[in-house]
């Protein structure tokens, strides 16, 4: 059900779209009710989507445009902004980043990095977690989390990295069905020409060094060759730009990677982990 909450919460992208979508209506002489019979939406979503009580989803946006005669493409074009908006407010910024970025570094230890996860890894851990969310909300943020996979399409190519400790894949989020889910897609990714996906071992302690103990990090390189920090600690958003700070990381996470099991090894073991949730 939508929440009365959110009209006040709502960003500047789901408001507009509303009004656009009400105007738009309106000048057609059409009812909420066959709004909904022509997009295939119940008129109480309709309204709620005016109202700004439930934002417009993807799939809603792109019937909006044909019901309404968006000649524009305006409904189109506003995807990524009610996107957007539907973010967590810490992460807002970084995202924007994230999208744009030409080369990415990222380091995960307790559960597989966001632009990895499946829809029913995400759905299970988001789900899961505290405070609480209505299921509303959760559906909201499993939309935009999967959505991020489109950097792994864009053109020009992004670079990206990814180290995950070893525990984040045999601890199991959902159920042994998701997780086997989850690691055949790791695997797929792996394969992909620009990701290079790396698993931290249990042992790598028994030389001694763990270079990861300082916890998660996502370094982004951006389209001007900018090099940036994110870090995601309890929630709390920090962004990074300070060049010395920025190197520190780096230079961690170059440790990280030589502690690392190589690629190919890597993926083995991922298939292994995978074969033994059948």
């Amino acid at each position: 059900m939508a929440r009365a909450e959110n009209k006040e919460s709502a960003g500047p992208a789901t408001r507009l779209v509303a009004d656009i979508a009400r105007m738009m209506r309106l000048r057609k002489g059409m009812t909420q009710e066959q709004v909904g019979v022509e997009t295939g939406f119940s008129a109480a979503a309709i309204s709620a989507m005016e109202t700004c009580a439930q934002p417009a989803s993807d799939q809603m946006l792109v019937a909006l445009g044909g019901a309404l005669g968006d000649e524009l493409g305006i409904f189109e074009q506003a995807r990524e902004y009610v996107r957007l908006d539907k973010y967590p407010a810490q992460f807002k910024n970084y995202v924007l980043l994230e999208q744009r970025a030409v080369g990415l570094c990222l380091y995960a230890t307790l559960v597989v990095h966001g632009l990895f996860q499946t829809e029913a890894y995400a759905r299970a851990l988001i789900g899961g977690g505290y405070p609480p969310l209505s299921d509303e909300r959760v559906e909201e943020l499993v939309e935009v989390r999967i959505a991020r996979r489109a950097l792994f399409e864009r053109e020009p190519t992004a670079l990206i990295e990814v180290i995950l400790e070893e525990s984040v894949l045999r601890r199991v989020i959902g159920s042994e069905e998701v997780m086997r889910d989850q690691l055949s897609h790791l695997a797929e990714c792996a394969k992909r020409r620009n990701v290079t996906l790396q698993v931290l071992p249990l042992d790598c302690t028994l030389m001694g060094e763990y270079a990861g103990a300082r916890g998660e990090m996502d370094l982004l390189e951006t389209p001007e060759h900018d090099r940036l920090v994110y870090l995601e600690p309890q929630d709390e958003s920090v962004l990074i730009s300070d060049p010395a700070k920025v190197s520190t990381y780096a230079q961690r996470y170059a440790k990280i990677r030589s502690q690392a099991l190589g690629p190919r090894e890597s993926l083995g073991l991922i298939e292994r982990l995978a074969g033994e949730q059948e």
